[in-house]
């Protein structure tokens, strides 16, 4: 999927297109009087600070928002506004904030009867219902862009969303995909863009290969790679060679699976902790298994667990980062919200005192409201703290599961591997394999968390500084296994997932809950042991 994004995201690319500095364009708003011109620059300077200052940014955007209001033509101003909000939000992958200021500019556009803008936010929309698994959506946005272009007769544009249209179907139905991809192909001889041609070709492979036409596979696959010696990116070049090794795999081709990923991992060297790479490592690993050539495979398995540990490691950052951002958008909307009220509760004022002309019952008024107002921020405040709080634990929480759990299974894949290579020394009566083999077993050996639990509860207590001092104080008698079901059952973990964490049987993990209870003195209770953790 993060193909469709690259290659559509003509529509979402952000361009700035004064070449002043952030620090001369804030310095010459006090020159300018125009508001539509105003709005323009505080758009621009949201754009510029996006990477380096996210908090200034947003308030750029929400100037340039109030600044909109004050123009001639107000609501088309607003419109693009929306749209450079719902850009900076989908490049921090705050998608359902996006795609709030998405629609209220599509609303606004549709209702201006503006066709060009109302295609372009739903391709945008599209790709970021398709990068939300959303593909249904995805599929019915992308359908209206593509009924729009062929109005427009845009050739490029068109064979980009018969592209993404084709991968949305590209899984559940080969046939449908073909269809789509075909169209692409046929409008392709008529372009010179030459990364879409091999992007087309390669997806026309892909989609004969599920349906094991092996000819029209084969025949797709020269057209793309007859494209790659043109002057085209590195990556559609990689795309190329890492779709055909999967392809040669799939057919137990293993030395030109080998040599295809090996080029395509070249090719994105410069990219190799992507899931690409991340791919291509795990596919050669397969393949030297296959082959029996171990020592090959302990390599390309550590690489792969290598990129597949730095991905995950990425991914947690990212999400502490989006539930921060969505946090700081919902306070920022409580309180623009209270702000409107009010301004409004103001005017209501100023309009009873024309109507009334009772001043001293409208100063008490004020007084009265101004008050409950501020109690009103008050309140929201601390509960959006305490939300942030919890937001923050929970958080930590999942990453303590998490790397319990990234550690079980790297752990256990490990132990197969010995396994395995054990099984085979036991077969093998060369002494020169068996010693390459022990080289092999020692140094995976060296790699096996043997306390993984005492880091677990480590990690835990700098998370819950004072839970297991409170357990050991209240429950002396509590062995160490005892504490380490009450710190999993204290992160509110079910008996599946605990027994998916621990290895151990459902039935075991039922009868440690027994005798914990049990221990607690709350067998004849009903009391949740998780409930009753978490009241310490």
């Amino acid at each position: 999927m993060a193909r469709l994004f690259s290659i559509v995201s003509l529509f979402l690319s952000v361009t700035i297109h004064s070449q002043s500095s952030t620090k001369e364009m804030i310095d010459s708003l006090n020159t300018i009087s125009d508001h539509g011109k105003k709005t323009e620059l505080y758009r621009k300077i949201a754009l510029d600070l996006q990477k380096t200052d996210w908090d200034r940014a947003i308030k750029y955007i929400e100037l340039a928002e109030t600044e909109a209001k004050n123009t001639k033509d107000s609501e088309l101003t607003l419109a693009a506004v929306y749209v450079t909000a719902g850009k900076m939000y989908a490049a921090k992958e705050v998608f359902d904030v996006a795609l709030k200021y998405y629609f209220k500019a599509h609303d606004i556009y549709k209702k201006k009867h503006n066709s060009e803008e109302v295609s372009k936010l739903e391709n945008n929309v599209a790709i970021i219902y398709s990068l939300g698994k959303n593909k249904e959506k995805a599929l019915q946005f992308f359908l209206n862009v593509y009924h729009y272009q062929k109005t427009k007769n845009d050739p490029a544009k068109l064979v980009k969303i018969l592209n993404n249209i084709g991968t949305l179907y590209l899984e559940k139905n080969a046939d449908s995909s073909l269809f789509y991809y075909q169209k692409a192909h046929k409008i392709n001889e008529t372009i010179k863009d030459d990364a879409l041609k091999i992007y087309i070709a390669t997806n026309l492979a892909r989609a004969y290969t599920l349906k094991n036409d092996l000819k029209n596979a084969d025949y797709y696959f020269e057209q793309a790679f007859s494209l790659t010696d043109k002057p085209v990116d590195n990556l559609v070049k990689a795309f190329v060679y890492e779709s055909f090794s999967q392809y040669q795999f799939k057919q137990k081709n293993d030395e030109a699976a080998i040599v295809n990923a090996k080029k395509a991992l070249e090719l994105l060297k410069e990219n190799s902790f992507s899931f690409s790479g991340l791919n291509l490592n795990k596919m050669l690993y397969e393949v030297y298994i296959r082959k029996e050539d171990y020592k090959n495979a302990v390599y390309y398995f550590q690489q792969y667990n290598t990129i597949n540990d730095s991905i995950h490691v990425e991914e947690k950052a990212v999400n502490l980062e989006r539930i921060k951002l969505e946090q700081d958008y919902k306070v920022r909307t409580q309180i623009k919200t209270l702000t409107e009220q009010k301004k409004l509760f103001k005017y209501s004022v100023v309009g009873l005192i024309l109507i009334v002309g009772i001043l001293i019952l409208i100063i008490l008024l004020i007084k009265y409201r101004n008050r409950n107002i501020k109690n009103q921020l008050e309140k929201e405040k601390l509960n959006t703290k305490m939300q942030g709080l919890k937001e923050n634990l929970k958080a930590k929480n999942m990453v303590l599961v998490g790397k319990a759990m990234s550690e079980i299974h790297r752990t256990d894949s490990i132990n197969e591997i010995l396994t395995d290579l054990k099984q085979i020394k036991l077969k093998t009566v060369n002494k020169e394999m068996q010693q390459a083999i022990d080289i092999v077993l020692k140094r995976l050996e060296k790699n096996l968390n043997t306390d993984i639990w005492k880091e677990f509860e480590i990690s835990f207590e700098q998370v819950h500084q004072t839970f297991f001092d409170k357990l050991k104080n209240d429950y002396p008698s509590l062995t160490p296994k005892d504490r380490r079901l009450c710190a999993l059952l204290y992160l509110d973990l079910t008996t599946k997932e605990i027994s998916q964490i621990t290895g151990q049987s459902f039935k075991a993990i039922e009868n440690s809950r027994t005798r914990l209870r049990a221990k607690f003195d709350l067998t004849n209770e009903k009391v949740n042991l998780s409930t009753y953790l978490n009241s310490f």
